[in-house]
């Protein structure tokens, strides 16, 4: 790609266009600085949380032609915060010459879950039984099918966080779930519940002419479908199971023809089998550990695929890394429990997303890195909880 002079440096460098302007873009900002390139950020208002970090911010939404066009003008690739671009903006971007990675012919695979699971069941991935469904009598039919209840339904596009999925015991759960549906909207499929005993993330990054680096796999700690810890490695899993889980990510990615970061969310059942759950294309939560515990970070492998630069080490920095995402409650000083944390625990690690704190909301997530997997539980998690307001001391 022929780089965007960056204005009165003299130096040509790469403008990156983000579409999104969350906690996944701001993250980006540093790798990106590191990279000697720019980031270009579309964010649906000035206070958001990578506006507050990157200078180059065009205001406009992410589901608007015009303004999507008119952003990307200004860039030599365009990647994601997110992946709720709709499909037909991106063709434009393509059409107008514009660098789209990863490409809308893999990211419908993280839009739509029913894509994802026709494609991903044909190429042999482990995924639960599963039919698009559009009536309470299709659920129970499906339920009956796949061995009973409960069944888990999905909307198939826009869900995230644990929104936009259901486990339903029965047909009148089923129905409320449907009907509601019906009204927005909103199209359902039907999946069969699978009885984990943990989630796990294997990550992957790949470039456009197929270089790819697997990061060590992960378990996630999950609560209310939301991620509160991950414990990098996963701790007990078996070198073939985490070879096993690698080989899944990679496939997909080669086989999806993704660029950039690629998150695999997997179920491992108690015979050990896994089982994919979700795929996310673009810096996933899971991943946060490595700005502080591997070589090269997600936000910097995802940025060099982006760029068509080689890949760096995703080699951890330590034998156990812990990162505990901080939820908002109802703490109004959260700059005085920063102090306080730090403090304590001086090889704690904390990242702040400038965002207004709302309960349930990710406002900052912190590391630890160590050689024990207790200690460094209990200090993320203290730090965590202090930053929260659960605890005062």
């Amino acid at each position: 790609m022929a780089p965007s002079a960056s204005a009165g440096s003299g130096i040509d460098m790469p403008v990156v266009g983000v579409i999104g302007a969350g906690q996944l873009a701001r993250m980006m900002q540093p790798a990106a600085i590191g990279l000697g390139a720019r980031l270009r950020v579309l964010a649906a208002r000035a206070d958001e949380s990578a506006a507050q970090v990157i200078p180059d911010v065009v205001i406009g939404r992410h589901d608007d032609p015009a303004a999507v066009r008119a952003f990307a003008r200004g860039c030599d690739v365009v990647t994601f915060d997110h992946e709720h671009v709709p499909t037909e903006i991106l063709d434009l971007l393509i059409e107008d010459g514009v660098p789209v990675r990863p490409g809308a012919g893999a990211l419908i695979h993280a839009q739509d879950k029913a894509v994802m699971r026709e494609r991903l069941s044909a190429l042999g991935v482990p995924c639960p039984d599963w039919r698009r469904v559009a009536g309470s009598g299709e659920v129970a039919a499906f339920a009956a099918d796949t061995g009973g209840w409960p069944v888990i339904l999905k909307a198939t596009r826009g869900g995230y966080d644990g929104k936009g999925v259901w486990r339903v015991e029965d047909a009148e759960e089923a129905a409320r779930v449907t009907d509601g549906a019906a009204v927005r909207g909103v199209e359902l499929i039907a999946e069969r519940f699978v009885p984990f005993e943990r989630e796990l993330s294997a990550q992957v990054a790949r470039s456009p002419y197929g270089q790819a680096v697997a990061y060590p796999v992960v378990e996630t700690v999950q609560r209310d479908g939301v991620c509160r810890e991950v414990y990098a490695p996963a701790p007990g899993l078996s070198a073939g199971r985490a070879a096993e889980a690698q080989r899944i990510a990679l496939t997909i990615a080669k086989e999806l023809d993704v660029t950039g970061m690629l998150a695999v969310e997997l179920f491992q059942s108690a015979d050990g089998s896994l089982t994919v759950n979700e795929l996310a294309m673009r810096p996933h939560n899971s991943g946060h550990w490595t700005i502080d515990g591997a070589v090269t970070s997600q936000f910097e492998n995802h940025l060099r695929a982006v760029l068509d630069l080689p890949l760096g080490a995703p080699t951890p920095h330590a034998p156990v890394a812990v990162m505990a995402n901080v939820l908002g409650l109802d703490l109004s000083d959260v700059y005085r429990a920063y102090l306080h944390c730090m403090a304590r625990d001086p090889g704690l690690k904390i990242h702040m997303y400038g965002k207004a704190v709302k309960a349930g909301r990710k406002i900052g997530h912190v590391t630890v890195l160590g050689t024990d997997l207790g200690d460094c539980v209990e200090r993320a998690r203290h730090a965590a909880a202090y930053l929260r307001g659960e605890i005062d001391e």
